[in-house]
């Protein structure tokens, strides 16, 4: 990478976004230098992924980001050019862009300390849209709004994560294994654990640095390299998503149950196993259920993804049996524009193609990608907390709300029904299960073990994830 761009010959703009933080200034910049961060601050909607980062946050430390825009990417080559650790008062780093979008791109970092313990984020950024005086007149309005969802998102996803560990200080970081980690979820977890200072350890079809190999499939684990881990999220999983054919369906249970059952024999004969088990299942559990609340405790339902569910919590016994606490997280619709179901609704929203799925009434229970994350934390961290979670909101909702409300968000309309006939002929048995089916889920474990949301009503949970500010 090449030297730190010159000062531009024309004045730069400069934004600035500032934003309390619920703990001391030495614990919000160590957070920074954590491996995690810069994940966790990648705003959702955006199409970026971080294709390589050496140095962290020190002087010298070199970033690469890959935006896409369509079908078309452009590299975001970033050097660090200061870096300031003040102990107990915070600190400071700086970044600039060496070659990227913007014809002139600097941001400095601030942590400093804040009123009753607390701490101050502050971010400066100095910047030059590209296409000279031009594209400074068309491009100010347009890149100040970005910047403002961005570092909106920024700070509340730091205060928030902040917040989450400093809850559990008083506790020994954690040794994690977790399969699926390249997943929509399990991506946001390691660096979640990561930047609260914990391990991370990825149980992976292919071996390499931070990795375990394991073949689910063929029944092959190397179960004396699972030794030493304090806690582990099993993740992994065929989709669920695509039309159900006998061999899908084989696939989807398969697995599920003969993975699950590998990992919790595996960590059954270790001589040492980790205290913690948390396995993913899904409110698919309950089955169609209508208006019925449903709860940890409510019995399950019938259809393909209720015995799945069934098979796959069972196939946790071992474990269970060997002493190890295990929590079943139960998730509803996980949201995130970059995957899921709603990654795969928005170009048709966007397009003005959406509507409600069949007759709208079907409840949808759903969370959001950092409360599930969250809520994945919080599991591993609360020893009295075992047995099925319900990963939803609070504020489940109906389908036709649903698309009501995301409708809005977009600010596109919702008049494109998909009636049930077009449902069960596109999709089948997927369909009706995923699409049809009505699962009103509440989360009452979490709450009741003192979990807190960030996000319980849909409508800031979607311009939350969709950088909406206005």
């Amino acid at each position: 990478m090449t030297a730190a761009a010159p000062e531009p010959s024309r004045p730069p703009l400069t934004f600035e976004r500032s934003s309390p933080l619920p703990v001391s200034a030495a614990e919000a910049f160590a957070w920074h230098e954590r491996p995690g961060a810069l994940v966790r601050l990648i705003p959702p909607w955006e199409d970026v992924s971080v294709e390589s980062a050496r140095g962290g946050i020190r002087e010298g430390a070199e970033v690469v980001l890959k935006l896409k825009f369509g079908r078309a990417f452009v590299r975001w080559y970033a050097l660090h050019t200061a870096y300031e650790n003040r102990g107990a008062d915070g600190g400071m780093f700086r970044d600039v862009q060496i070659k990227g979008p913007f014809a002139f791109w600097e941001h400095t970092h601030h942590v400093e300390p804040g009123p009753d313990g607390g701490s101050l984020l502050r971010d400066v950024v100095r910047y030059l849209p590209p296409g000279g005086p031009l594209g400074r007149a068309v491009g100010k309005g347009f890149a100040e709004r970005r910047l403002a969802a961005m570092f909106d998102l920024r700070h509340a996803v730091t205060a928030a994560d902040l917040a989450a560990h400093h809850r559990f200080r008083d506790r020994p970081r954690l040794n994690v294994l977790i399969s699926g980690a390249g997943g929509l979820i399990g991506r946001q977890l390691s660096a979640f654990l990561a930047g609260g200072g914990h391990s991370v350890t990825a149980l992976s079809r292919s071996d390499g640095p931070n990795r375990i190999p394991w073949d689910p499939d063929g029944g092959e684990i190397p179960t004396e390299r699972l030794a030493g881990f304090d806690a582990v999220v099993h993740l992994a999983g065929e989709p669920v998503q695509g039309r159900w054919t006998e061999e899908k369906k084989r696939r989807i249970r398969n697995s599920r149950v003969k993975g699950t059952r590998l990992l919790a024999e595996a960590l059954a004969a270790l001589e040492t196993p980790p205290r913690v088990l948390v396995c993913a299942s899904a409110t698919g559990y309950y089955g169609d259920r209508g208006d019925e609340p449903l709860t940890e405790a409510s019995p399950p339902g019938e259809g393909f993804l209720a015995e799945v569910c069934q098979e796959w919590e069972a196939a946790a016994d071992p474990a269970r049996a060997a002493g190890i606490r295990v929590v079943h997280a139960r998730f509803g619709i996980v949201l995130s524009p970059d995957g899921g179901a709603l990654g795969k609704q928005l170009p048709i929203f966007k397009a003005g193609g959406g509507g409600p799925v069949g007759g709208g009434e079907q409840w949808w229970s759903w969370v959001g990608r950092d409360d599930a994350v969250g809520a994945l934390h919080h599991a591993l961290m609360t020893e009295d907390l075992s047995g099925p979670v319900n990963v939803t909101a609070p504020g489940t909702t109906t389908n036709a709300a649903f698309t009501q409300t995301l409708a809005e968000t977009l600010r596109r309309p919702a008049i494109v029904p998909v009636p049930e006939l077009a449902v069960r002929l596109a999709f089948g048995e997927m369909g009706e299960e995923l699409l049809l089916a009505s699962a009103r889920v509440k989360p009452t474990a979490l709450l009741g073990s003192g979990y807190t949301f960030r996000q319980t009503g849909l409508k800031a949970a979607l311009r939350r994830l969709l950088g909406r500010t206005a």
